[in-house]
């Protein structure tokens, strides 16, 4: 979403915070364009500025030299890519292209879930997280209080089972955590993102989530006992460069095939359901996932992101070469 407001500066500002993935995601892609911008961390000392510039409280908040105000990260980086297409993060094969669309949307809605889960379930997560937040909160200041330490993981827990994290779900997730590292790990061993010697879309979004995962206690040991390759991506992604073009499709496919089972497995029946339920009005939901229920309340903003997918994957109906791999990813179904 985006509206505009008048106002007058020399670069663009972006208001975040270095534990929200999402502005985490759109800095790194500021950098990448050398976008000239202003990294502010989100805290007490401008939340009347913040105030008036957002529609919705949620960061990331970016405001343009000419007053425009953009918030969700997708919608940013569309808007910002057609104000500034080199170099660019679109594959020039408008398969893979659509490939990037997807794992991107997967990064933001599915791989988020595990982030979320690992940064507030165990105590130690739940009191690093905690302590970071209330910080950030007066930068300056050098310390947090208990209270304001409580009150952010007393909300943030609170808030587990909107993404669906739970003592039902928690051995599923680690499950989906695993699968997903191992194909990571796999397809990174050999080349320095996603599709090849330069980012994309797709690696924006779940690279963040990476980062952010990498950077509590539990999510750290894990990535640095089981996959350094994801990790330094995930590291390589805070500062990205074009070091070269994209690869075809023959190259990618064999070990970008097991990241988009995990789409189609796992995020993409995941979303139906999640729509579904929307539609009838319930309060939960479930859905069988590789076998095993998984349940959570359903999210109203993943219901048009898949609609948005669906529409995007329209225009490639005919396409039989895509369509192969997305059938044999079990993605397909789901995307008509």
């Amino acid at each position: 979403m985006s509206f505009v407001r008048n106002f007058v500066m020399e670069k663009y500002k972006i208001f975040g915070s270095e534990m929200s993935p999402y502005s985490v995601k759109v800095r790194a892609y500021l950098r990448f364009k050398k976008i000239p911008h202003e990294w502010i961390l989100r805290s007490k000392e401008n939340q009347i500025e913040f105030d008036k510039l957002a529609k919705i409280p949620l960061i990331p908040l970016v405001v343009s030299p000419s007053g425009e105000v953009l918030q969700d990260s997708t919608l940013i980086m569309e808007r910002l890519e057609r104000v500034f297409p080199s170099p660019s993060i679109v594959p020039d094969d408008p398969k893979l292209n659509f490939l990037s669309t997807l794992l991107e949307e997967f990064g933001d809605e599915w791989v988020n879930k595990i982030m979320f889960h690992y940064r507030w379930w165990s105590e130690v997560d739940q009191a690093s997280a905690a302590r970071i937040l209330a910080m950030s909160l007066e930068p300056n200041s050098g310390a947090s209080s208990r209270e304001q330490e409580s009150e952010f993981k007393s909300r943030m827990v609170g808030r587990r089972a909107f993404v669906g994290s739970s003592s039902d779900t928690a051995p599923l997730i680690g499950n989906y955590r695993n699968s997903l590292i191992a194909a990571l790990e796999t397809h990174l061993e050999d080349r320095p993102y996603l599709f090849g010697s330069r980012p994309s879309l797709g690696d924006f979004g779940i690279a963040s989530e990476i980062y952010e995962l990498s950077s509590d206690p539990t999510g750290s040991g894990f990535l640095r006992s089981r996959a350094p390759k994801t990790l330094a991506w995930a590291y390589r992604m805070l500062e990205p460069r074009p070091d070269g073009p994209y690869e075809s499709w023959k190259e990618l496919i064999p070990t970008l095939t097991p990241i988009l089972l995990e789409v189609g497995q796992l995020f993409l029946p995941w979303s139906s359901a999640n729509r579904e339920a929307l539609y009838k009005n319930e309060i939960n939901f479930s859905v069988e996932l590789r076998g095993k229920v998984y349940k959570q309340q359903p999210q109203k903003y993943h219901a048009k992101s898949l609609l948005v997918l669906r529409e995007k994957f329209s225009q490639f109906e005919d396409d039989l070469i895509l369509n192969k791999v997305l059938e044999q990813t079990s993605c397909l179904k789901w995307l008509t």
